[in-house]
């Protein structure tokens, strides 16, 4: 007996979503194209039924954009796209694992090391500043309006010069720039780092920076599990 064919709403009710939002990602080509029947419904099977549970589990952990990749390129059977995105997001997450590590370390050393002292030769240039941390003088000027950095101006010139304290809170925060933080959250924790280095508070921020990427890996388990489910169905052999 031929299998029973599903609706979009027998799709939909699983996970809680609109039909619409099904026959959207149909129309996206996160679902591959369903038959129609006589009348022209979509007419879906199982499946469809397991992309959409691929790529629902898959978006925590990839997000929207990747997870949707996946997906398509499965479709059309390239599984060296598929594995390529699968590795080039586990290598990004392990670089963010990396980042936490050395933002820690960097935080742990700035506590127990004494105050900066202010002289001439600790001081550096916009420019200078900007070359060490691989970015573009304008981030800094951004960084400054947002309180994060706090430059001083050369009497004589005007131009900014970042004395020892100030590269200290520019590398901060651009160590938590590559951990995905906003600015309005690193400037708070760049205060309590002026603020003789509140460990309570900065050890708050650094572990719900680990608790996030602990829940994206296991994100990309569920989402690598339920991915390799489609594919055996796609290619059973």
């Amino acid at each position: 007996m031929a299998p029973r064919a599903l609706r979009p709403v027998d799709l939909a009710r699983e996970h809680g979503l609109s039909t619409q939002a099904v026959r959207n990602y149909e129309d996206d080509g996160i679902l591959p194209a369903a038959e129609r029947g006589e009348t022209g419904y979509r007419r879906y099977s199982a499946v469809h039924a397991q992309a959409l549970r691929a790529f629902l589990a898959l978006r925590p952990g990839y997000g929207h954009q990747t997870a949707a990749a996946m997906m398509r390129a499965a479709h059309r059977r390239d599984e060296e796209t598929v594995f390529r995105l699968l590795d080039r997001a586990h290598a990004d997450l392990l670089r963010e694992r990396d980042t936490l590590d050395e933002v820690a370390a960097a935080l742990g050393a700035l506590a127990t090391a004494p105050a900066p002292e202010r002289d001439r030769a600790g001081t550096l240039t916009i420019g200078a500043l900007a070359h060490q941390l691989g970015m573009h003088p304008a981030s800094l000027r951004k960084w400054e309006e947002a309180g994060i950095v706090r430059p001083e101006r050369d009497r004589a010139t005007g131009h900014r010069l970042y004395p020892p304290e100030a590269v200290r809170d520019a590398r901060t925060a651009r160590h938590l720039r590559r951990g995905g933080y906003p600015l309005a959250q690193i400037r708070v924790f760049v205060e309590q780092l002026r603020a003789a280095g509140d460990t309570p508070a900065l050890e708050d921020v650094l572990q719900g920076w680990r608790a996030r990427l602990r829940r994206q890996s296991r994100a990309m388990l569920e989402g690598g599990h339920q991915l390799d489910v489609y594919l055996t169905m796609l290619d059973p052999a």
